[in-house]
C-alpha cells in the first residue's frame, strides 16, 4: 500500500495516541471509556507510524507531500 500520512500528521497522530493513553491511565477519563481510549488510541498511533490511513485510503485524500525526484 501507498503511504497517504505526512510528517506532521504523523507527529499529530502519535502525540494525540500519547496523550490519551496517559488520561486514561491517570482516571481523568472515565473508567468506563478507558478501554475504548486505549483502543481508539492504539488505532490512531499504529496509523501514525506505519503511515497509512485506511480512512485516507477510502476518502482518497493524503497528507504526504510529493517529494521531488532526486538525481
Amino acid at each position: 500500500m501507498r503511504k497517504n500520512v505526512g510528517k506532521m500528521d504523523r507527529i499529530v497522530r502519535i502525540a494525540l495516541a500519547v496523550v490519551l493513553i496517559i488520561l486514561a491511565y491517570a482516571n481523568v477519563i472515565p473508567q468506563n471509556l478507558s478501554i475504548a481510549v486505549y483502543v481508539v488510541s492504539t488505532i490512531i498511533a499504529i496509523t501514525g507510524f506505519v503511515r497509512i490511513c485506511p480512512l485516507y485510503k477510502m476518502l482518497h485524500k493524503s497528507t504526504l507531500r510529493e517529494e521531488p525526484p532526486q538525481f
